[in-house]
């Protein structure tokens, strides 16, 4: 029997499982996450290990997902310098790059220009690439970056001039540079992609750290001959090496796995996941098994990208949220939190705060901690402070629907047991089995997967010829990415007008997915 290991780290606690070949879930774990991350990760995999008497040489498979490369961002920390190209003068020299950024984020990049070229809508050339100009810029960041990110208009159609960008920044650079290329990124709209390229070309250190990190940890508790994966923010796993070329793709993976895991352990495939963990809730959509992809720009720290992320709500609502009873007798819950010292803050712990966890024992919702310590809790204040969670759940839900119907809601994560089963707008609420881990488990039993995205004239090739050629590379798109080809299938599939361009004009766009091979 083979296993695989699964971990998730959260801001208050690093969840581990361990499940068999048949996804079967044999032992998890939940302990609260470290400042270093690592002592965390090590804790939940000795723990999730030391429950079984499975041995470690049958551990073929680790998933990781972590928030390293969100903090960094939000944060502000371990960002690396950046030099931006981008390609397409003289057409986009009126918007300068990182126009509309936050000016304590725009210090990571260290130079940015513009040089001639680019492509038109239809593939072709607008301009030559200037590689004089390209040259000319690298050899003025020598020294000084360690990243670089290149972008050019509508490279997602064609990148050649990327690709040669890229050739004379390494032969420049030299071989230890971090290339970003855009139209391996993000999606059709130059600025957006611009920016999702740049953070990617800024996140190289969180990458490497946090990629051997998670190697060289599971090394030292003696699994040795496992293959490593990285949760990317669609659902599905990319490898360690792709982890460390596209660090910004991991970006919210962890309420992707919560929606993954969440299927996986209702058998449901269309439903609104609410994943409650210590500080935040998030929620989101479920589409045939995978988390419904944004429609809409995305903002990461301040910044708009166009790369492909979970449509999700956050809000700030957890086990440890703080419960603050006012002056007029209203009562408010977060969106401060506790976070991972709920163990030792909370009443139900024998701390001084009350939190939503205490509100949750004090009405009979949960049991845990002692509940005797929660007696003196008022409990008027207490239902008072559970409507105040419940709507704002309500409120949530309602904002992830496509249409006033009831759906079905599936709750998970650990902080779940304070919301109410009784909910507005859900037919039914179903809590599985697990659900406490849905996260660590959506990492271990993801796929992987294959895009494929393209402008098209209905015009020149007939929709369903244009269909059949898109979905093929993007099944290719998935064996190459390590998927067993028998177990691919479509998973997303839109053709999509452009009313704006000349002709029929629609883009494509594909999404495959498969078992891990």
């Amino acid at each position: 029997m083979k296993y695989r290991l699964g971990i998730d780290v959260g801001g208050t606690n690093t969840d581990a499982v361990l499940i068999d070949e048949k996804l079967n879930v044999i032992s998890q774990t939940k302990v609260p996450t470290t400042q270093d991350v690592y002592t965390g990760i090590m804790n939940a995999v000795r723990s999730v290990l030391d429950s079984c008497n499975v041995d470690k040489r049958d551990i073929t498979m680790a998933m990781l997902g972590t928030t390293q490369c969100t903090n960094a961002i939000v944060e502000r920390k371990n960002l690396v310098k950046v030099g931006v190209l981008r390609i397409g003068a003289p057409a986009t020299t009126g918007i300068q790059p990182m126009t509309d950024w936050p000016e304590d984020l725009r210090n990571i990049v260290y130079r940015s220009t513009v040089v001639t070229g680019g492509y038109e809508y239809d593939g072709k050339e607008l301009n030559p690439l200037d590689e004089n100009a390209c040259r000319a810029f690298f050899e003025e960041i020598r020294g000084h970056v360690d990243s670089v990110a290149i972008s050019g208009v509508f490279s997602t159609l064609r990148n050649e001039q990327e690709v040669r960008a890229g050739e004379i920044a390494r032969m420049i650079l030299g071989s230890d540079i971090h290339i970003s290329l855009s139209s391996e990124i993000g999606s059709m709209g130059l600025i957006e992609r611009e920016n999702a390229t740049i953070l990617n070309a800024a996140l190289n250190r969180v990458a490497k750290a946090f990629t051997e990190g998670f190697a060289n940890s599971l090394k030292e508790e003696g699994l040795e001959n496992v293959s490593l994966y990285i949760s990317q923010n669609d659902g599905t796993l990319m490898s360690i090496e792709e982890a460390r070329r596209y660090p910004v793709l991991t970006i919210a993976c962890g309420p992707t796995n919560s929606i993954r895991g969440a299927s996986y352990l209702s058998q449901i495939a269309n439903a609104i996941i609410v994943d409650v963990g210590g500080t935040t809730t998030d929620v989101g959509a479920l589409q045939n098994g995978f988390p419904r992809e944004s429609g809409v720009a995305v903002t990461i720290g301040g910044v708009r990208t166009n790369f492909r992320m979970p449509d999700v709500v956050s809000i700030g609502l957890g086990g440890g949220s703080i419960v603050r009873l006012k002056d007029d007798g209203s009562v408010t819950v977060g969106p401060d939190s506790v976070g991972y010292r709920i163990t030792s803050e909370a009443l139900v712990f024998g701390g001084n705060t009350i939190t939503a966890t205490d509100v949750a024992v004090r009405l009979g919702l949960a049991d845990i901690g002692d509940k005797t310590k929660v007696a003196a809790l008022s409990l008027d204040t207490a239902r008072k402070a559970a409507e105040v969670m419940k709507n704002k759940v309500e409120d949530a839900i309602d904002s992830m629907k496509i249409s006033s119907s009831d759906v079905t809601v599936i709750l998970a994560g650990g902080g779940s047991v304070v919301i109410s089963k009784q909910l507005k707008g859900a037919k039914e609420v179903i809590v599985p089995p697990h659900f406490g881990c849905a996260n660590a488990i959506g990492s271990a039993i993801s796929k992987v997967s294959g895009y494929y995205e393209k402008l098209v004239s209905y015009d020149e090739i007939p929709r369903e010829q244009a269909i059949k050629l898109a979905t093929n590379e993007a099944i290719l798109e998935a064996s190459r990415s390590g998927a067993r080809m028998d177990s691919v299938e479509i998973v997303e599939l839109e053709d999509v007008p452009l009313q704006y361009y000349p002709g029929n004009m629609v883009r494509i766009r594909i999404k495959a997915a498969g078992d891990l091979a």
